[in-house]
């Protein structure tokens, strides 16, 4: 298949997907179906929304338009050779526990501003206040900073449910319904962040479990243990510096004792870009602990490289 189909120029852009288009020419395009592959070939994709993606998107990532562009082109140089597709939809209501109406300062009475560090040190010494689920909260902020080593972070409002901002972008979104298409199969879409307690950076868990709604919060084995059938990983998404870096750390702490499957991931360096913050330089992170996972079998690829 030509990548004549897919525009460059429209990336960006709020529009109404042409699903119906795209799925009638994958039908046409003469592909084998994905069934019939001896090399089993998975993409998940990291919530690829355009609340991520669009440069006016709540929480927009810079260099994702171009991450999406490089991505969506490869999809359809592969598409003989992708046998499924999986993407993640992060998706939130607007109390959330990383969204600032969940906290007021107490001196001022105010919400946190995007961006800012809720720690549990400033918990104790009455600077936050949690204005939901006050106990668990205060709970959270600790197990966070002691399991994860990381603080809570106030995110400005993002990927809200029912929002375009939540939303697939629109031309990948017709990629991959082109792809399910041509190759007669079902694309999978992941539900994740539901849950307002806590934060769900990574495709199969969220940061702390939340023991009242253990199936949203834990960790999704089931969904790992299908991955892991597949011959070759291809990991792509929004941002590299948290939740695609999260999903990776997840995958590779539930495999540590399968090296053979961690082999099999290829993360895509060049369909991820990280979140820009002056104060703190997440590439950097992010790069750092990629090399440690290459170091343990992930293969560093890019878009241009061919699947082997």
């Amino acid at each position: 298949m030509s990548t004549n189909l897919f525009n460059p120029a429209v990336l960006g852009q709020n529009y109404e997907p042409e699903l119906v288009k795209f799925e009638t020419e994958g039908k046409k395009a003469g592909f084998k179906p994905a069934s019939s592959d001896t090399l089993r070939v998975m993409l998940l994709i990291v919530d690829p929304q355009r609340d991520f993606v669009h440069m006016d998107g709540s929480l927009s990532v810079p260099g994702a338009i171009g991450d999406m562009q490089r991505l969506i082109e490869w999809i359809y140089r592969n598409t003989g050779e992708i046998t499924s597709i999986a993407a993640s939809l992060d998706t939130h209501t607007r109390k959330m526990i990383f969204h600032p109406e969940w906290w007021k300062n107490v001196e001022s009475g105010k919400n946190p501003d995007p961006f800012t560090p809720i720690t549990l040190a400033d918990i104790k010494a009455g600077k936050w206040q949690a204005l939901g689920d006050p106990v668990w909260s205060v709970h959270y902020v600790d197990n966070l900073e002691k399991a994860a080593k990381k603080n809570l972070m106030i995110w400005p409002y993002h990927c809200i449910d029912g929002t375009d901002g939540q939303k697939l972008v629109p031309a990948l979104h017709e990629a991959i319904i082109y792809h399910a298409a041509a190759r007669s199969t079902q694309p999978e879409f992941i539900t994740k962040g539901i849950v307002p307690q806590v934060e769900h950076y990574g495709i199969f868990a969220s940061e702390v479990p939340y023991p009242k709604d253990p199936k949203s919060s834990g960790l999704n084995t089931e969904y790992l243990n299908i991955i892991a059938q597949y011959d070759r990983i291809y990991v792509a998404g929004e941002a590299k510096s948290h939740c695609v870096l999260e999903t990776m750390k997840q995958m590779l702490a539930y495999f540590s004792a399968q090296p053979e499957v961690i082999t099999k991931i290829r993360f895509m360096m060049d369909c991820t870009s990280s979140v820009y913050n002056p104060a703190i330089d997440f590439e950097a992170l992010a790069v750092s602990e990629l090399k440690e996972m290459e170091k343990k079998g992930v293969v560093m690829v890019t878009s241009q490289d061919k699947i082997s």
